[in-house]
């Protein structure tokens, strides 16, 4: 019998984990995210209504929806214990008023818990101390997402007639994508500038070595430019060689280095960027997963706090856990003398979360390793050794600085070095920077000297430098420079990355962001015609007006009214904008990137825009209906065209011929990077060249008896050159002659595997980079690299391939028609439920053992009508028993509609013949685009918070 409390969270796994916390009186129940949203069509906000919206139940809501219902039908209470954020606040709003609306309940039997971590304590607080829903929270969740609808619906349709082949923009997503594309910019118009150091080497008297740098020379501090070229080193080299040095001063001074606070959502993602190689999304989703709960030795915990917070404070419960367990482990000297708080530098942290933590510190990630998948330990260890940093004792370090001087001091050198005293918090953990180096000083110990003490002299170096252009962003620097700027929040950083991904206005390459050139359109497209709306500070001051809705500071209709006020004139002002001002717009903006004036150094002087073809024409941007490219002025008498992208670059080497990279030292054949249909490959020797059919006569053979004279033609191959593609994410621009030698031999033995002594492989075939050890073979992630991964992380990747392989099948129950039984399982492409020879993949975001039998015969269902659709066929019934009456009717009717069919089969195929042409009716522009497209605009941008896939409208 259902509990006479009922307690509404959203997914599966988190229902699961908290029904066991929770007395025969309570029954659990999952929403699967969020249950209504605005339909993704014309006026599902209406800003003349004074911003009235519709809401609609999501595809696969109603069955959640009528299950929620019969548990509630009945009972004394319902608490509604979505996530404790803001968007978990909309969930639970969402809820209440489609509970109200079918009369299930009044404002006196629901109530809203929060808690911060799914333990059994944390859970039974919260049922102590239930609250309303706030309105504030909803109003700001309502402002945001009629924001986000108002934008994507309103300026995508903009895109679509004046730049055909974009997508979509949004409000945050836009301004993120400007700061890679304006990055970009700056990289290319970047000039090195060269620059020389001279660093010497010395003995001590003792015997010592070290090095120190010229800091001086003839009393004049020398800056970094101060050197520029071989010629100003060499005179430097020069002063220094016939000197004598001795220590002139030494500097000691001792520093205390203070670790870093415990994680939050943006600190979370970006340190498991450097450290780990996780994608902000994969982070997000781990730790979803860590949240949620997981089985440890058969009880069902969750191992870490709610996962999006902008707080950095920890409980008190959890500090004096901390100091316990740091004391026990590491001894007291480890533990400072008074608690470690800290305050975050946030305007508005997010609802005054905790920091992200383990949910009991001593639970040592050695003693839940057997229970968790690779991801989830590393990310669990990670935010393990983090919270117990946060509030161990200082690193104190010894400063030495050296100066070398000669006897009359007109040249001076430097050396520098530092040595760790106490480690303090840095025998736990070290935070990583935005390059993946440790973020500690680097322990260099100089040997002991003394003012006076004579040194003896060694080699000069002296060594040329380049400057560097500024870094592509990763997504661990971009999270924080989105961050500083206050645009967007950190919850939904994963999910506005991923859009531009999702959308092809950026790449991933080496871990670090490059525009495409259909996003750098996007993009000068908006600063040119809706500058205001990607400014940063426009963005950042809109945030601001939202955390003041969500602290009932302003009305949330207020804000509505004044963005689209101006947005929407700013809108009409494009109404008369033509394709040709477009076009001559953008092409002054992007021509410095499209036509590069230097991008021909084999012809000083040479136009970039001169066309190559007729050689009279001038190349510019043009849009046709797949988008735009390039082409020459003078079509249609020159019909010269190219892709959208910079020439002799990786994307126009299909037009200019393979790029040759050098010789193979082994068969001397040539390497080229070229480009076929399915993408970019290396080549090993030349193309294959198509040999004549030769003739050659058979030798006399006997044929029953006789002999017989004959010739017969011979086809003679050329061996085919070896190949192999380009991993995805490597750009062919960056390869280089050694890069492909490498991947040209490929399979590469990594090692043996420590248990079994087999041989693990890592190899490229058909589905991508993968490893192979035995008979198992595991993909590799896009994180992994198969040129350098080595034997720890592949033993990593192939215990998870095995763990899943090894997972027998779980059977659900009988199906109802057939009496077979419904089973779950994993494969390549995911987990799955099966039904005889139909195989339907659960959906991401559901756990597969909270599928239950109605849920997988839902999907069986879908499956077998689209399966029928693909054919042009209706659904397949489910068999009948053999004993069944219908059988023998069925196959009767059957047979007759197959011969009916085939007497009408001649009469179709002259109906076909004889039918005249007809014209194609006219699109219309504002049904040119499909529904899918406008379903992709109406959406958010990736502006609401992520969550996990079943939260997703279907």
């Amino acid at each position: 019998m259902p509990g006479s409390n009922v307690v509404i969270v959203e997914s599966p796994a988190k229902a699961k984990t908290i029904n066991k916390y929770l007395g025969s009186d309570y029954t659990v129940v999952a929403s699967f995210g969020h249950v209504r949203d605005l339909p993704a069509r014309d006026g599902s906000v209406r800003p003349d209504e004074d911003f009235a919206m519709d809401w609609e139940l999501g595809d696969r809501s109603k069955r959640h929806i009528d299950e929620i219902a019969k548990a509630v039908k009945g009972a004394e209470r319902v608490y509604l214990a979505t996530d404790p954020d803001r968007e978990g606040e909309a969930i639970a709003w969402h809820l209440s008023e489609l509970l109200r609306e079918k009369r299930l309940i009044d404002d006196s039997k629901v109530q809203r818990i929060t808690f911060n971590e799914i333990t059994k304590s944390a859970v039974q607080a919260a049922l102590e101390a239930p609250r309303d829903v706030s309105r504030e929270l909803v109003d700001a969740y309502l402002a945001r997402r009629a924001l986000d609808y108002l934008v994507g619906f309103t300026l995508s349709p903009v895109l679509w007639r004046k730049l055909p082949g974009s997508r979509s923009a949004g409000r945050v997503q836009s301004v993120a994508l400007r700061l890679i594309c304006e990055r970009e910019s700056e990289i290319e118009v970047f000039k090195p500038q060269e620059y020389w150091t001279i660093e010497v080497g010395f003995a001590t008297p003792g015997g010592a070595s070290f090095t120190a740098q010229l800091t001086q020379l003839d009393g004049k501090r020398l800056d970094k430019f101060a050197l520029p070229a071989r010629e100003a080193a060499e005179a430097a080299v020069a002063r220094i060689s016939p000197q004598a040095f001795s220590v002139a001063t030494v500097e000691r001074k001792q520093s205390r280095r203070n670790p870093s606070p415990p994680f939050t959502t943006s600190t979370l993602q970006q340190e498991a960027s450097r450290k780990l190689g996780f994608g902000a999304t994969r982070t997000m989703r781990t730790a979803q997963r860590l949240y949620e709960g997981v089985d440890i030795g058969g009880e069902t915990v969750g191992l870490i706090t709610y996962m999006r917070t902008d707080g950095v404070s920890l409980s008190q419960e959890a500090i004096e856990s901390a100091r316990n367990l740091i004391g026990s482990h590491w001894g007291e000297r480890y533990v400072p003398a008074q608690p470690r708080v800290y305050k975050t530098a946030a305007k508005n942290a997010q609802e005054a979360h905790e920091a992200i933590r383990p949910t009991d510190l001593f639970r040592r990630p050695e003693e839940v390793s057997t229970y968790l998948e690779g991801d989830e330990l590393r990310l669990y260890e990670l935010i393990w050794k983090r919270t117990l940093a946060s509030q161990m004792e200082s690193a104190v370090l010894d400063q030495v600085a050296v100066d070398i001087a000669s006897p009359s001091k007109d040249v001076v050198l430097r050396a520098t070095g530092s040595v760790v005293v106490f480690d303090g918090f840095l025998k736990v953990y070290q935070e990583d920077r935005d390059d993946g180096a440790a973020d500690d000083d680097q322990e260099r110990r100089l040997p002991a000297m003394d003012q006076g003490d004579a040194l003896a002299r060694g080699d000069i170096s002296p060594e040329q430098h380049f400057t560097q252009p500024p870094p592509r962003y990763t997504e661990a620097s971009l999270v924080k420079k989105l961050e500083e700027l206050g645009i967007g929040r950190p919850s939904t950083y994963a999910s506005i990355l991923q859009v531009l991904q999702d959308r092809n206005y950026v790449r991933l390459d080496k871990r670090r962001f490059i525009p495409e050139d259909r996003g750098r359109l996007v993009t000068a497209f908006l600063k040119n015609f809706f500058n205001r709306y990607v400014e940063y500070n426009f963005t950042a001051d809109l945030e601001n007006k939202l955390d003041e809705i969500s602290d009932g500071r302003i009305d949330w209709k207020t804000v509505l009214r004044d963005f689209w006020r101006a947005f929407h004139v700013a809108v009409d002002g494009t109404k008369d904008l033509t394709i040709t001002q477009v076009l001559t717009t953008l092409d002054e903006e992007l021509g410095p990137h499209f036509f590069p004036t230097n991008g021909n150094s084999d012809t000083p002087g040479h136009d970039p825009r001169v066309c190559p073809v007729c050689s009279q024409g001038r190349l510019g941007l043009k849009l046709g209906k797949m988008g735009a490219f390039i082409g020459c002025s003078r079509y249609p008498e020159c019909r010269y065209t190219r892709p959208l992208a910079v020439a002799n670059d990786e994307n126009g080497e299909a037009q200019e011929g393979p790029r040759e990279l050098g010789n193979d030292p082994e068969t001397s054949l040539p390497v080229t990077v070229r480009r076929g249909p399915y993408g970019a490959y290396i080549q090993l020797g030349p193309p294959p060249v198509a040999a004549a059919p030769a003739e050659a006569v058979a030798e006399e053979a006997p044929v029953d008896g006789k002999k017989t004279k004959g010739k017969k033609k011979v086809k003679v191959e050329a061996p085919k050159p070896k190949r192999v593609s380009l991993p995805k994410g490597m750009a062919a621009a960056d390869v280089d002659l050694d890069t492909a030698l490498k991947l040209l031999a490929l399979p590469r033995s990594i090692g043996n595997h420590p248990e079994t002594g087999e041989d693990i492989s890592a190899g490229i075939g058909r589905f991508g980079p993968y490893l192979k050890h035995g008979s198992v073979y595991k993909s590799l992630t896009p994180d992994d690299d198969v040129l350098t991964i080595g034997i720890n992380r592949a033993v990593d990747l192939l215990a998870g391939a095995a763990k899943k392989a090894s997972a027998p099948a779980k059977t659900l129950g009988d199906h109802p028609k057939t009496g077979k039984p419904v089973t779950t399982g994993s494969g390549r492409f995911g987990p799955y439920v099966k039904h005889g020879s139909v195989y339907a993949s659960i959906p991401k975001g559901t756990e597969a053992d909270s599928v239950t039998l109605e849920q997988a015969l839902e999907l069986l269902e879908a499956k077998a009508a689209k399966d029928a659709a693909k054919k042009g066929k209706a659904p397949k019934e489910a068999e009948p028993a053999a004993d069944g009456a219908e059988a023998p009717a069925k196959a009767e009717k059957a047979t007759k509609a197959k011969a009916t069919a085939a007497k009408k089969e001649p009469a179709k195929k002259d109906a076909v013949k004889k039918a005249a042409p007809k014209k194609a009716a006219a699109k219309k522009p504002d049904t040119a685009k499909s529904d899918a497209a406008k379903s992709d605009a109406a959406k958010s941008d990736g502006d609401s918070d992520e969550k996990p896939a079943a939260r997703k409208r279907a």
